[in-house]
């Protein structure tokens, strides 16, 4: 009779040694694309405001609202919607508005035009959308009429960026890195794509959120 062989105690625990060493690097690895991701989209936010006041700082003008943008850049398209709104001191219109005048929309054409910021000027194409570390939108808009958050603790600020389809896990990391941890207090909110703003416990890692900043 043919004896069978198999493995031994220590063939399988090698075997059980090197499956959790390529586990753990696999972990490991996609924790340190996590945080790169969120660095970026954190970095993100911070650009936005530079943008915003290094252009104010050159043309005396918000980008979008800039009632001369065409005489400050070249080839700049001036907005025309909200209507009798343009050169109020605010950026008017949904920070993701898909309206090609809108002053949030053309924000980002102006400061790439100016020379602030790289990325396709051609207004209405999918290259002209601003997109983050996950694919999401990133836009900007004042406060004044910004309705995504509504809660007891309303943001403060004259600004908010904001930039969706963050998954839950990266939206609380950004969080703590910019903020007090906790998604619904504070400048850095964490709110439903579009919804109110959640408490902490609410945001489950696999789910996509939108996280807006004020400042």
């Amino acid at each position: 009779m043919k004896k069978q062989s198999g493995f031994t105690l220590i063939e399988l625990a090698i075997v059980l040694v090197i499956i959790g060493l390529l586990l753990g690097g696999v972990l490991k690895g996609q924790e340190l694309i996590n945080s790169a991701k969120a660095k970026n989209i954190a970095n993100d936010f911070k650009n936005t405001q530079i943008l915003l006041y290094g252009y104010q700082d050159k043309f005396r003008a918000l980008p979008g609202d800039d009632a001369s943008a065409a005489a400050h850049v070249t080839n700049a398209t001036t907005a025309t919607t909200p209507a009798n709104r343009i050169g109020n001191g605010q950026i008017n219109g949904n920070w993701d508005s898909v309206t090609v005048s809108d002053e949030s929309y053309l924000f980002w054409q102006h400061v790439r035009l100016a020379g602030l910021a790289t990325g396709s000027t051609v207004t209405g194409t999918p290259e002209y959308i601003p997109r983050n570390a996950d694919g999401g939108r990133l836009g900007i808009q004042s406060t004044a009429g910004f309705l995504t958050i509504v809660d007891a603790n309303p943001m403060v600020g004259t600004f908010v960026v904001c930039s969706s389809g963050i998954t839950g896990r990266l939206a609380k990391q950004i969080d703590v890195q910019m903020d007090d941890g906790i998604t619904n207090s504070g400048s850095v909110r964490v709110v439903e794509n579009p919804g109110p703003s959640l408490a902490n416990a609410a945001v489950l890692d696999g789910d996509t959120f939108t996280v807006c900043m004020s400042f």
